[in-house]
């Protein structure tokens, strides 16, 4: 079997420098590592969506609020309610877009098959994750320290795996391929928002501060 091979389904025999190197990344063959990333993300996704639940019926809730202070024409109560919706949405949009994130890099990993496809793969999908669990921690501090971990994880892949194939990168597609998934989730997430959530009352002053054209 090649070192090629090895590297990717096998076990080799512990030494002195891999026992050095375990401090500092997850040892093993590459594969069941990556195995390992894909079901910790898909953990995250399914806890990303039960958060998602939580906000949507939170939202249904002070929505519910902001209708009936605008029905009896309180308009001061009306408008907190409406900021308080406002940072619901914000918080709801942040972890929709979150999961539509992960569920594409799901799709990628799970096509990988070949060792030095690896590298050119999972470095964009690096950069995704960091970038999302900036995000994360107003949401879920667990959720943000998760995807840390499964961040190292990956780059610990992508180490060995280009050091094996000696692949060698182009960072500035990396980096806009790392772009492209964000923005392909944003605009999903975009979309589905205003699927999925009514608009305000038109007499509620917005969140911003500007009031919105009366409809009297």
């Amino acid at each position: 079997m090649s070192k090629f091979s090895k590297s990717w389904v096998s076990k080799e025999s512990p030494s002195i420098s891999s026992k050095i190197k375990e401090t500092i990344r997850p040892p093993g063959p590459l594969k069941p590592r990556l195995d390992r990333a894909v079901k910790r993300i898909d953990v995250q996704i399914q806890r990303l969506g039960h958060a998602s639940e939580r906000f949507v019926e939170r939202d249904k809730s002070i929505f519910n609020r902001v209708v009936d202070a605008y029905m009896k024409h309180d308009e001061q109560r009306a408008n907190i309610f409406a900021s308080e919706l406002a940072e619901i949405r914000k918080m709801e949009k942040m972890i929709l877009h979150a999961r539509l994130a992960l569920e594409q890099i799901v799709l990628r990993l799970k096509t990988v098959t070949e060792l030095g496809d690896i590298a050119v793969t999972l470095t964009p999908v690096v950069g995704v994750i960091q970038n999302i669990r900036g995000g994360m921690a107003a949401v879920s501090p667990q959720a943000e320290k998760e995807l840390g971990e499964i961040g190292s994880l990956l780059s610990g892949i992508v180490m060995d795996a280009g050091q094996v194939a000696g692949t060698s990168l182009d960072f500035e597609m990396i980096n806009e391929d790392s772009k492209n998934i964000l923005n392909e989730a944003a605009v999903v997430a975009e979309q589905r928002m205003k699927q999925r959530f009514p608009d305000l009352p038109s007499l509620v002053t917005q969140p911003t501060g500007e009031e919105s054209p009366s409809t009297i």
